[in-house]
């Protein structure tokens, strides 16, 4: 899943579990950036922020790299800092009330109230917090069946995992020109975070780019160098746009062994290697951020456009990032398998229980009786035999 249950240690805290990050410009209020966080996989109805988590939404601005496919970070940040108050009770109500704070770039703090359906307005600034609808979709039975037979097993028709499901959100949308300044960069790098409040932050997650973890660096039998670590706990304690050097080359090992594993699924390479074995897709997926271009008009279905367009040469054409009702395991697969400009591959499902719409706060309203959160594991701890769906 794009992010969901992304490593051991966050399976116990579900609180922090970042299951995805869209960017993308408004659709209806043009040269306004829409950053989404949602957390909580399987949120059951009465699931609420954690008051002892702040979640931190990084925006850089970033550039083309003078060489190679890959961008230059800039290193002015925009960060904006949620954190959530002990619920309260409503006298005379049954019904916990829980109070929510932005603290925006500029160090303005801005107060909300979990749940409200009336966004709420600042300079600059609208917000919204509250149990949504999960907006992903993955035949995640395909995934797992691709991984054990070393084989496409996706098939048409599939089950949406994540069928009903609920997350909670955080919703903002910022004014780049009111907020960032008049001369800021349209094209930017956007990274989600939970960390600890209170005293030395550490961080709980990360996320950047959808199903990087849990697709890209999940397995381990491929990886000749780190083939008994689950690596996807050390990488999430990583700064997205400043990777620590000391673990720099254990990821790009697994990247570099996965990567080529995908490339080899349909029995053709469009990713050669170069001679000391490093994907052509390494360094560009490891600088692990959204790239999202507010200049152009939002679009559907455009994420790691900016990214291909990089690799193939040319100019982007589209907005980048990540809408909500992006195809993103198709986007993925079809990138890894079958390269910049080849035939789309499906995983089976096409679209989220409820696809999002086109105005704020953009996600469906929550499920009232979601399913529990045993069918997740379910689905997740019974990948089939080999062979069995190749």
């Amino acid at each position: 899943m794009a992010d969901h249950f992304s490593g051991p240690r966050i399976l116990f805290d579900p609180a922090s579990d970042i299951t995805d990050i869209f960017a993308f410009p408004s659709p209806d209020r043009p040269g306004r950036l829409v950053i989404v966080l949602d957390a909580f996989p399987a949120a059951a109805p009465t699931a609420l922020f954690s008051d002892a988590i702040t979640y931190r939404l990084r925006v850089r601005p970033v550039a083309q790299a003078a060489e190679g496919a890959a961008f230059t970070v800039g290193g002015t940040e925009y960060a904006f800092d949620f954190t959530f108050a002990v619920p309260g009770q409503v006298p005379g109500s049954d019904e916990p009330v829980q109070i929510g704070t932005c603290t925006a770039p500029n160090g303005e703090h801005v107060l909300f109230r979990v749940g409200d359906e009336t966004p709420t307005e600042a300079e600059g600034l609208r917000i919204f917090a509250g149990p949504r609808l999960d907006p992903f979709f993955i035949n995640l039975t395909g995934v797992l069946a691709t991984d054990a037979t070393e084989k496409l097993a996706f098939q048409p028709d599939a089950v949406n995992t994540l069928q009903g499901m609920n997350v909670l959100s955080i919703v903002i949308e910022v004014d780049t020109q009111a907020v960032f300044g008049p001369d800021s960069s349209p094209l930017f790098g956007v990274v989600g975070e939970t960390v600890t409040s209170g005293g030395r932050p550490v961080r709980l997650e990360r996320m950047g780019r959808p199903e990087i973890k849990n697709v890209v660096l999940a397995s381990k039998k491929f990886d000749p160098v780190n083939s008994d670590i689950e690596i996807r706990d050390l990488y999430n304690e990583e700064d997205a746009f400043a990777v620590r050097q000391d673990y720099a080359g254990a990821y790009r090992a697994r990247f570099n062994a996965n990567l080529a594993f995908f490339d080899r699924l349909d029995g053709e390479a469009v990713w050669p290697p170069d001679d000391q074995g490093t994907h052509p897709l390494t360094e560009l997926l490891l600088a692990d951020f959204l790239v999202v271009d507010v200049s152009k008009p939002f679009s559907e279905d455009s994420c790691f456009e900016i990214e291909t367009a990089l690799l193939a040469g040319r100019e982007h054409a589209t907005c980048g990032g990540r809408a909500p009702n992006d195809d993103i395991v198709d986007t993925i697969y079809t990138l890894l398998v079958n390269g910049i400009d080849g035939p789309r591959i499906s995983d089976g499902v096409d679209s989220a229980t409820r696809p999002a719409t086109h105005q704020f706060p953009y996600l469906a309203a929550p499920n009232p009786t979601p399913p529990d959160l045993m069918t997740v594991f379910a689905a997740l701890s019974a990948p089939p035999e080999p062979g069995a769906e190749a």
